[in-house]
């Protein structure tokens, strides 16, 4: 259990625009993928799915992102829709959490969407276990209705983010985390 916390205790995001390959193999990326399922799910609803962007999907994904900015913005620079097909290509593996909770009398919506959540970071500490770097993200795409229409989301469906995952480029440095007694309160009646 030591290797946990030590993987919880150094986690960061590295910048998507710093990762490179290798990312993943099938066998990793399954890995990934059950630890993000394996989340506290009261009622065993399952309120989350993945997509998974890999290989030539990202590049095409990214024309299809590029066809949006363009439809909304129809002067919209060379650069900034070169930007956008390039997207997803930052990283040799991008996932993206939806975020599906569904009604139910004993489960509220809000604890749905943070699990939701907690696949998210579960993600982001399997693939720091294993030995990659990731950043979740959200930026526009997570919050576009033309987006969501083509990944077929449904109404109240939600993009919780995408995870960028690969290799650091570089080291970095930890930013500064906030001190304990700044944060932390005990009650005491």
């Amino acid at each position: 259990m030591a290797g946990i916390i030590d993987v919880l205790l150094a986690r960061r995001s590295v910048p998507a625009a710093m990762l490179e390959e290798p990312g993943p193999d099938a066998a990793q990326l399954q890995k990934i993928l059950t630890a993000g399922a394996r989340v506290p799910d009261h009622g065993k609803l399952a309120p989350w799915r993945f997509i998974v962007f890999q290989g030539d999907t990202r590049i095409s994904f990214g024309k299809v992102l590029a066809d949006i900015v363009l439809k909304k913005n129809p002067d919209a620079a060379d650069k900034q829709l070169e930007d956008e097909r390039q997207r997803f290509a930052r990283a040799p593996l991008v996932l993206g959490i939806i975020s599906s909770p569904v009604e139910h009398p004993k489960v509220p919506e809000w604890e749905q969407v943070l699990s939701a959540g907690a696949a998210c970071q579960n993600i982001l500490i399997a693939s720091n276990g294993l030995g990659f770097a990731a950043q979740w993200l959200t930026q526009w795409p997570a919050f576009d209705k033309d987006v969501a229409d083509a990944l077929n989301l449904g109404e109240s469906d939600k993009i919780a983010g995408f995870i960028y995952i690969g290799t650091a480029r570089n080291s970095f440095e930890d930013r500064r985390r906030p001190e304990l007694d700044e944060i932390t309160e005990y009650w005491t009646g």
